[in-house]
């Protein structure tokens, strides 16, 4: 199955979504590259950026699901490039 390269943003504005989150970013881990949390105190949010080479599918259910939470937003930005799940 083809994979892409894209990079999901979130930002986290609803600290009780946390624990949720994790449990997320856990069940997809095999597809994560690498991720960056930023606490920006100031605020009161959180800023993640997460990397990842998953199938178009996995990529939006994730997204769906990290949308679906309480004081939650999520954008993804798509790569072109596109590689197979033996890479994996």
């Amino acid at each position: 199955m083809e994979t892409r390269v894209a990079v999901m943003s979130v930002i986290v504005e609803n600290p009780d979504s946390v624990a949720t989150l994790n449990e997320l970013l856990h069940e997809y881990s095999s597809y994560i590259i690498g991720r960056m949390g930023i606490p920006y105190r100031k605020k009161n949010i959180n800023i993640i950026s997460i990397a990842l080479d998953a199938p178009q599918n996995t990529l939006s259910s994730l997204a769906g699901k990290i949308g679906n939470l309480a004081g939650v937003s999520v954008k993804t930005a798509y790569s072109s490039v596109i590689g197979t799940d033996e890479e994996h």
